[in-house]
Parts: structure tokens; sequence; C-alpha cells
């Protein structure tokens, strides 16, 4: 929808058309850390506790456990990495550069977007859309690790409550900015097949590891309220 709007000239110009807006350039050109910093102590805490109050494990215990969880970020570290650099290493692969004719000058063959940036000319190349894939997987991991909160009980006023309070809050908010710039994205930017391909890896990243990786005995796991500690296959106890 947002592609057809873009295409049929029918999207307001607005600041968010320019790519040096706050909200890209202050968050979403840094998704993956915003989401890994809100997530690593909220991730900790929830884990650990929960470990203590469900399980009845024991401190050691207790913490080794949210360290297995919080290897989730590594790998979501790496899903990031590896996506990113496979899009750049296609845009290079697949374009050309523009530049300026100059009198005098030898033309030039460029080998990546940066070469040609580098002499002010415009790469065009297959450019999967980045923000579809990271923002849509962000959201959908923010998603799946604040549901521990519903098997989560503690007392109304324990600092860990009003610190776990703050983190859901801000989780929620980046959630609802990446929602909003995902929009923006489909409205204001790439061509139809370049959005629906980064939103497909985005969901295939999510789905390979909390709907299918992670219900293994050898992974980070599931957040624990998903776990049925009766399984033996799944279970944490293990």
């Amino acid at each position: 929808l947002g592609s057809a709007l873009k295409d049929g000239g029918l999207v307001p110009d607005t600041p968010l058309r320019n790519k040096r807006n706050p909200l890209n350039v202050y968050f979403v050109k840094v998704a993956w850390a915003w989401t890994l910093w809100l997530l690593l102590p909220f991730i900790a805490l929830t884990t650990y506790q929960l470990a203590r109050s469900k399980l009845l494990y024991g401190r050691t215990r207790s913490a080794l456990l949210a360290l297995r969880r919080l290897s989730a970020l590594a790998v979501g570290t790496a899903v990031w990495f590896v996506c990113t650099q496979l899009f750049m290493y296609i845009e290079d692969l697949t374009g050309e550069c523009s530049v300026p004719a100059r009198p005098g000058d030898t033309p030039r063959l460029y080998a990546t977007k940066r070469e040609c940036h580098q002499d002010s000319g415009v790469w065009n190349g297959f450019d999967i859309s980045g923000h579809c894939f990271l923002l849509s997987y962000c959201a959908l991991m923010i998603l799946e690790e604040v549901a521990v909160l519903e098997g989560l009980s503690l007392d109304q006023n324990s600092k860990l409550r009003a610190v776990l309070n703050v983190l859901f809050v801000s989780l929620c908010l980046l959630t609802v900015i990446w929602v909003f710039m995902f929009l923006c994205t489909a409205l204001y930017f790439h061509d139809f097949s370049q959005k629906l391909l980064g939103v497909l890896i985005g969901l295939s990243g999510w789905y390979g590891t909390y709907r299918f990786w992670y219900l293994k005995p050898f992974s980070p796991g599931l957040p624990l309220p998903n776990i049925p500690l009766s399984s033996k296959k799944y279970s944490y106890s293990r």
C-alpha cells in the first residue's frame, strides 16, 4: 500500500521524507543499539527473577540461566551484522555509478558504492531495505521478550518492579517508533521489491530463532513463561 501511494504521487511532502530527520538519524540509524541496550538489562533481570521464583533455582544457577538467555542478543547481533553486510554486498554487486562528466577526465569503473560517493557520484543498485529488515526484526524481538512480564509477580513497591516498569515503558515507546518509521519507509523510500525482501528477511530472522532454533535444547532458549516446564524436551531444568 505504501509503495502504491508513493508511486502514485499521493504521499504528502513532510520532513520525514528527508533522511536527515531526527527520528531517522538518532533512532533508526542505530536501531539495533537502542534495542540491544534496553533488552540487555530487561532480559537479565526478568530471567533471573523468574528462575528464582518459578523454577526455584539458586543464585548461581539463575545467573547462568540469565546469561544463557542473554546470548539471544548475541544471536540478534549476528543476524543484524550478516544481513546488513549482505545487503551492501548485493548493492555493490548489482550497481553502477553515475558521475557528472568533467572535461579531460578519463572514464573510471567503480567497484563499490563508497568509491562512487567519494567522487560525488550516484550509485544505482538493488538496495534491499535495511530499515524494513531491521525495524520489523527489532519490533518482533521486543514483543517476544516483554511477554515474560505476564508470568512475573513482584511487590508493588519493590525497586526491581520500578526498574522493570521503566524498561518496559521504554521498550514499548521504542516499538512504537520502530513501527512508525517502518510505515514512513514504506511511504517514502525504496521500491516495492526492495521493501518486501527486507521485510521477508526480517521475518525469517525472527521465525528462524524464536519459532525454530530457540525451541531446541542447545540454544539461548525462549523467554521462560513460554516454556512448558513439564516438558522434558524443552525444559530449562536440563
